[in-house]
C-alpha cells in the first residue's frame, strides 16, 4: 500500500501563502516571500534554462527528474533540495514517465542598513545568526543536497497556520521560513558557519538586574544580601559590580535612588512629608530630615517650597539615579 502523500493538504490552495505578500525583518535583513508553495510537474514536463535575481529554494518531497545547474546535469528524487540564485542558470525536468513534485520557496533577501536606534535595542543573538544563515546561504554548494535537516516539513506548517487560521499565523509563517533557510544554510560550505553567539559582560548584565529590582523594590526594606540572592551572586561579588560600575556602594546607589523618587513626590504632591517618607523606603521622618539637611542643606519643606511647580529646576536638584 503506498504511503499517503503528506503535503496533499497544500495542493487544494497552492498559491495560498504567495498571495499573503509576507514581509519580515530577521536581524540585519528584510525578507519578502514571493512564492512558497507546492507545484507539480507532469511526466517529460521541462522548466526551460532561466534564472533569479533572487533565492529560489527547490525541495523535491515526490516523485524524480534532472536538473541542470549551469553546466552540470544532476539527477532528482525524493528528499532532496538545492538553491538556484542569485542569478544561477537553470533547467528543470521531470522523469519521462513519473511526474515530479517540488516545494518551492522563493524569496528577496535585502540587506537593512541599521539605524543607532536598531543598535540598542534588539538581538544581538538574532542579528548573528542572521548574518551567518545568509553567508552560509551564499556559499552552499551548487548542487542537489539531501534535506537531512528536515527543511521540508516546515513547508506545512506554514501552510496549515494559515489553513487553519491560527492565532498568530504571521508569526508561525515567519518561523516557519526562518527555518528552511537554516536548516537549508546547515549544508553550507562557508567556514566557520557554525553559530558562535555573542557574550554579554556579565557585570554589565548583573547590575542591570540589580538596579531594575532596586526601582521595582525601592520602597521596601532592602539588603545587599537580598539582592544580591536574585542574580544570584554573594554579596561581596555583587558590592563590587556596583564599583565596577562607577557607583560608590549598594547603599549608597539605593539611597540615591529612594532620594530622586522622594524628591518627585515632594514636589509633585501635597500628601505629608511623614506619609511619603514611609511610602519611599525611610524608616521615619526624623531620618528622611536628617538625609535631607546633609545632602541639600534645607529640609523636606523647604524643598518642597523652593522647587514647587518648576520640574526643569528639580531635575538638576535631585540626585542623578532615576
Amino acid at each position: 500500500m503506498a504511503k499517503p502523500f503528506a503535503y496533499t493538504l497544500m495542493a487544494e490552495r497552492n498559491d495560498a501563502i504567495d498571495r499573503l505578500d509576507i514581509q519580515f525583518r530577521w536581524g540585519g535583513y528584510g525578507f519578502r516571500v514571493l512564492r512558497c508553495h507546492l507545484t507539480s510537474f507532469s511526466p517529460g514536463k521541462i522548466v526551460r534554462f532561466h534564472k533569479h535575481s533572487e533565492y529560489e529554494f527547490h525541495f523535491i518531497p515526490r516523485g524524480k527528474g534532472t536538473v541542470i545547474l549551469e553546466d552540470a546535469v544532476y539527477p532528482l528524487h525524493d528528499g532532496l533540495f538545492y538553491l538556484t540564485g542569485p542569478n544561477v542558470i537553470h533547467q528543470q525536468e521531470a522523469d519521462t514517465r513519473e511526474a515530479m513534485d517540488e516545494l518551492c520557496l522563493h524569496i528577496d533577501i535585502v540587506p537593512i542598513k541599521e539605524t543607532e536606534a536598531d543598535g540598542n535595542w534588539g538581538d544581538p543573538w538574532e542579528r548573528h545568526e542572521a548574518e551567518a544563515c545568509v553567508r552560509a546561504l551564499d556559499n552552499l554548494p551548487l548542487k542537489p543536497h539531501i534535506d537531512q535537516f528536515n527543511a521540508m516539513a516546515w513547508f506545512l506548517t506554514a501552510y496549515r497556520a494559515w489553513n487553519e487560521g491560527q492565532p498568530g499565523a504571521f508569526s508561525t509563517i515567519k518561523q516557519a521560513i526562518i527555518q528552511i533557510l537554516l536548516r537549508a544554510a546547515r549544508m553550507s560550505a562557508a567556514p566557520n558557519a557554525t553559530f558562535e553567539p555573542p557574550s554579554r559582560n556579565i557585570n554589565e548584565h548583573r547590575f542591570r538586574i540589580a538596579t531594575q529590582f532596586i526601582h521595582d523594590n525601592y520602597a521596601q526594606p532592602l539588603t545587599l544580601q537580598e539582592v544580591a540572592e536574585r542574580i544570584p551572586i554573594s554579596a561581596r561579588q555583587l558590592q563590587r559590580v556596583f564599583r565596577e560600575q562607577g557607583e560608590d556602594s549598594f547603599t549608597a546607589y539605593l539611597e540615591n535612588y529612594r532620594l530622586s523618587q522622594i524628591c518627585s513626590a515632594i514636589v509633585e504632591g501635597s500628601r505629608p512629608i511623614e506619609q511619603i517618607a514611609l511610602e519611599h523606603g525611610f524608616a521615619s521622618s526624623n531620618y528622611l530630615y536628617y538625609v535631607f539637611k546633609k545632602r541639600f542643606s534645607m529640609t523636606p519643606k523647604q524643598f518642597r517650597k523652593k522647587h514647587a511647580g518648576s520640574e526643569e529646576e528639580l531635575g538638576t536638584a535631585v540626585p542623578a539615579h532615576v
